[in-house]
């Protein structure tokens, strides 16, 4: 077995240099980058002089013909990871794909129907999984300590973006350049792992603002109400235009509350017994001392910690990229199995629907046509694009 993986990096802009960067300083060590693929010469030129021994390519399928490197990673538009995951699978070269999956469930499921077919892997870069406060956050969820959760609210605003980073290039903040807006080019993160977390919810109902704070045709703010199978709820809300934005996840469950604040400090609240047990206990003489305002509260709870954990830079990426090279070369469990990233684009995609058209939307049911047809609709409109299929 060797001991490094022949990898290539599709796609040298800033997230794909980011990765040469972790692969060349040593913390992705089972990693070997072998080669550089972009349209732009001037990348591939950059890619050169940074890593003489690589080589380098302007031809996707061309890298992956050559039969010279084993797996792939795809940092390029969001409309592009299906086809290249496909295609690299086809030749039996492993795919990292980086977040979102697609940008429409359809293409996501076709990606996926094939990658259970290949004889390769097939990941996805979701990152934040691999962020040692959420994994000891999504251990407490699923050990059941806290009982059944009954609401998820997450507020995450920091994803500020100024009209010139819009202006950068036509294909930003478009429906056939990039599909979306906040919901598929910053969030993806979080609809990611509120679902990895709390669940997949049954369906939503959202308040979607296109051009709400900035001169684009797509979301910069979103209002998302989520329902799921056990009656509990949630809310989400995200958006680009708050300098001094929030980010704060609460959940809060049968017998206590995960808060977490910044994706730096969480603090876990434990009941001793469940909240509808202390509400059969609690009698008229404590609704009179609650009422006056005393604490009748400080008894009731087992515990209340604080998890705390350092955010290294790189150390989630180029983790996320050491398990991928690891499960190939020794099957080591992935942290981030590809097949699971239609989640967060069929609820991005919900959440759009429901925008579009003032109904709740099923995520249990989602009809994959009728999201396309009305994402055509609006990529028609632009005038600029071709249509999707």
């Amino acid at each position: 077995m060797a001991d490094k993986l022949k990898f290539a990096i599709i796609g040298f802009g800033t997230q794909g240099s980011a990765y040469g960067r972790f692969i060349d300083e040593g913390m992705v060590p089972s990693i070997d980058l072998v080669a550089v693929c972009d349209i732009d010469e001037e990348r591939t030129k950059l890619a050169k002089e940074l890593y003489p021994q690589v080589e380098t390519y302007s031809d996707y399928k061309e890298l992956i013909d050559s039969g010279k490197v084993e797996a792939i990673v795809t940092t390029v538009p969001h409309y592009l990871h299906p086809e290249m995951a496909i295609y690299a699978l086809s030749k039996g070269v492993h795919v990292l794909n980086e977040k979102p999956a697609g940008v429409y469930t359809k293409q996501v499921k076709e990606l996926n129907e094939y990658a259970k077919t290949a004889d390769a892997t097939y990941a996805i870069m979701f990152n934040q999984r691999n962020n040692p406060l959420y994994q000891k956050i999504k251990a407490i969820v699923d050990s059941g300590d806290l009982g059944n959760i009954r609401r998820s609210n997450w507020i995450i605003t920091t994803w500020w973006r100024p009209q010139a980073y819009y202006n950068q290039s036509d294909w930003r903040a478009t429906w056939g350049g990039e599909g979306g807006g906040v919901l598929v080019n910053q969030a993806p993160h979080q609809l990611d792992l509120i679902q990895w977390i709390a669940g997949v919810p049954e369906s939503v109902y959202a308040m979607v603002q296109e051009g709400y704070q900035r001169e684009i045709v797509v979301e910069d703010q979103v209002h998302a109400m989520l329902r799921y199978a056990n009656g509990a709820t949630g809310v989400f809300v995200t958006s680009t235009n708050e300098i001094a934005g929030s980010d704060r996840l609460e959940l809060y469950f049968d017998k206590g509350k995960i808060v977490v604040d910044d994706s730096q400090k969480a603090t876990v609240y434990r009941l001793k017994e469940t909240e509808q047990e202390i509400n059969k206990e609690f009698d008229a003489a404590k609704v009179k001392s609650m009422m006056a305002g005393e604490d009748v509260f400080g008894d009731l709870f087992e515990a209340v910690d604080t998890i705390e954990e350092d955010n290294v830079w790189g150390a989630q990426h180029s983790g996320v990229m050491e398990n991928f090279a690891q499960h190939i070369l020794h099957g080591k469990d992935l942290i981030a199995p590809g097949a699971e990233g239609i989640n967060g684009v069929r609820l991005a995609n919900a959440i759009q629907m429901s925008g579009w058209t003032g109904e709740e939307v099923s995520i249990k049911n989602f009809d994959d046509e009728k999201f396309l047809g009305m994402l055509n609709e609006h990529i028609a409109e632009e005038g600029k694009f071709e249509q999707r299929q």
